[in-house]
């Protein structure tokens, strides 16, 4: 990899916080500054400070062209991954730029870093010590074919490419590079513990219908976005030591980049739960988050946080004691139906809402629209039907639910 010349290194720190497309426009005005690469290693930088923070604040980190900054793992779902496993032997078959490997390789003695692309590897060859990461061996290799002569590990990682020939991005395992369903059971010989990262749009089912040895599916959201789908296989479970139904599922919610809501359950707790619909809006409303949505965890938050649902299908819970509920909480101002003189009221003095509809006709613009509302402001709105079929509006105010919740 070609070195950065003291020159261009020092426009680099001074010009961290400046706009790249300006930058570049002024490449004749310093022409001992390799301007290309700076402007790339800038970029880069940027993206790092709010996505890879360790990375930003090591000195002397290398950065990609922009696809492979924009396609990495963030650190607080690579941080994630890294606290579900640990041994002696690590191997990461799709490395990439490292993110992943990097925060998970810390946990191994040893660690194999696989990928593909020469200046990919060059980075990580540089980067890596950098990072304190003086255990780790680099291979520019097709991860397939290093599976294949490997030696066993305690852990696997992959995560598929996810885009086609064209550039356009694809959710099937099967369609994703390379195709874990035709790898598994060559997978799980070689490592006890394999690491599965998949599209969030993935259907979890989808994952239990193709794949044979899964024991743990993880879904990771950021500030209420589903971020990742990780799957676990593990060879157990098909020595009777799993079933379908036993398989845990983690909803992991990150809030901020430090608060976490983590909740685990499993597919037959969820069929067996007590899902208790409720007769009235309460003093408190629950909208689960992203990852629980996700999981499909609907009734087991009712058994397990003595919340009521409003709707089977509605997905909105309430109370009339505030609960450690692992989503948005809202204190419940007002209710109303739609008839127009109990609307002018209800809507009195309120011009900007933050609206929301669950189980509902008309879709937030159509709704907004209705209203003559505008978007923003302090008062939460849901729109939403009620047990017994009655369309309402329910009107809020957000509570702090920022608390760890497990």
């Amino acid at each position: 990899m070609k070195e950065i010349s003291p020159e261009t290194s020092c426009f680099i720190c001074k010009n961290r916080h400046e706009d790249v497309r300006q930058l570049a426009l002024q490449a004749s005005k310093y022409p001992d500054v390799n301007m290309a690469e700076a402007v790339v290693q800038i970029a880069g930088w940027q993206i790092a400070e709010k996505k890879i923070p360790l990375w930003a604040q090591t000195e002397g980190v290398r950065y990609p062209q922009h696809l492979s900054m924009e396609q990495c793992s963030s650190e607080v779902t690579a941080r994630y991954k890294a606290s579900l496993v640990k041994g002696d032997g690590f191997a990461d078959l799709t490395a990439g730029l490292g993110v992943d490997f990097s925060f998970i390789a810390r946990n191994f003695n040893q660690a194999d870093y696989v990928e593909r692309q020469e200046v990919l590897c060059e980075l990580a060859q540089h980067n890596f010590p950098l990072l304190g990461l003086n255990h780790v061996r680099i291979h520019q290799a097709d991860g397939t074919e290093f599976l294949k002569t490997m030696k066993p590990v305690d852990c696997l990682f992959l995560d598929p490419a996810r885009r086609d020939s064209n550039g356009g991005k694809t959710v099937l395992i099967a369609d994703c590079e390379p195709d874990v369903c035709a790898l598994e059971d060559l997978l799980v010989e070689r490592a006890h513990t394999v690491m599965i990262k998949l599209s969030p749009m993935l259907d979890m089912a989808s994952a239990l219908n193709e794949l044979k040895y899964v024991s743990e599916i993880h879904i990771v959201a950021v500030n209420n976005e589903c971020k990742e789908l990780i799957i676990i296989l593990d060879k157990g479970k098909n020595e009777g030591k799993c079933i379908d139904n036993e398989v845990v599922i983690s909803c992991e919610q990150v809030v901020n980049n430090f608060v976490h809501q983590h909740l685990d359950f499993t597919i037959s707790e969820e069929k067996k739960a007590v899902c208790t619909l409720a007769e009235k809006v309460e003093s408190y409303l629950y909208e689960p988050g992203a990852a629980l949505l996700k999981a499909g965890a609907y009734r087991i938050l009712s058994e397990r946080y003595g919340v009521k649902k409003l709707h089977a299908n509605s997905h909105l819970y309430t109370s009339d004691v505030e609960v450690n509920f692992p989503g948005r909480c809202f204190r419940v101002l007002a209710v109303s139906g739609f008839g127009k003189k109990e609307l002018k009221s209800f809507l009195q003095g309120v011009e900007k809402v933050n609206l929301t509809v669950r189980n509902f006709p008309s879709t937030v613009a159509e709704l907004r629209k209705k209203l003559k509302l505008k978007e923003g402001g302090d008062v939460y709105l849901f729109a939403t039907t009620l047990a017994n079929g009655d369309k309402v509006l329910i009107k809020c105010e957000k509570l702090n639910s920022e608390k760890n919740i497990s």
